[in-house]
């Protein structure tokens, strides 16, 4: 699927040096699995040690994260996953071509509880969009969240979205864990009794 990746490249990519020079060049792909918002990055380096095959880009806003995600990206000597230190908005409006992403995650990201901040939460209707744009046909969406008011405005988000198939439909998500690691924080949160729910779409054609 793609070339192996330049030696001296290091795991952690600047959004300008790929924005400019392209994905081909930097990450040796045309396409990527991309996760939006990884944190620990348990899920991205995971995902990218039992899938060498595939490249898979993480954005991160946090910069001691997208560092550390790279120490332990080099010390596990994965050559197929990247990192960036930028808003997920700017990635998805400014760095990514069209049709570059066949699968994307985004996982448990912050709910902003209080309704005076729930305009910095990032599943919003112009990101949404945006991902409409870098998504391929047919690629895969998965979103999961354990907040309860969060859950409810993801649901009001995608179901006004027609380049999105819900894949669990007629109900908007599942509570099933998915066959993937369950990462630390969802642990944590199980143990508390918290309802997680997994959503998951396609990109329609």
């Amino acid at each position: 699927m793609s070339d192996p990746r330049p030696a001296a490249l290091a795991p952690v990519v600047s959004a300008e040096t790929l924005r400019e020079r392209g994905l081909r060049e930097c990450l040796g792909a045309d396409r990527v699995v991309l996760e939006l918002g990884f944190g620990r990055a348990e899920l991205l380096l995971d995902l990218a040690e039992r899938n060498p095959e595939r490249v898979y880009l993480g954005v991160e806003v946090s910069r001691k994260r997208v560092e550390k995600a790279g120490r332990r990206a080099q010390r596990r000597e994965l050559a197929n996953v990247f990192m960036i230190h930028a808003p997920a908005e700017y990635v998805l409006e400014r760095v990514l071509p069209a049709d570059s992403v066949e699968e994307c995650w985004v996982n448990c990201p912050d709910p902003w509880p209080k309704k005076r901040h729930w305009r910095r939460r990032l599943l919003q209707a112009p990101l949404v969009e945006a991902l409409a744009r870098v998504l391929c046909a047919g690629a895969i969406l998965h979103v999961a969240t354990d907040h309860e008011g969060y859950r409810d405005w993801i649901a009001a988000v995608m179901a006004a979205q027609d380049a999105f198939v819900n894949l669990h439909a007629p109900e908007p998500f599942v509570a099933t864990q998915p066959d993937r690691r369950e990462t630390a924080y969802e642990a944590e949160w199980r143990a508390e009794g918290r309802v997680i729910a997994y959503f998951d779409y396609r990109r329609a054609k």
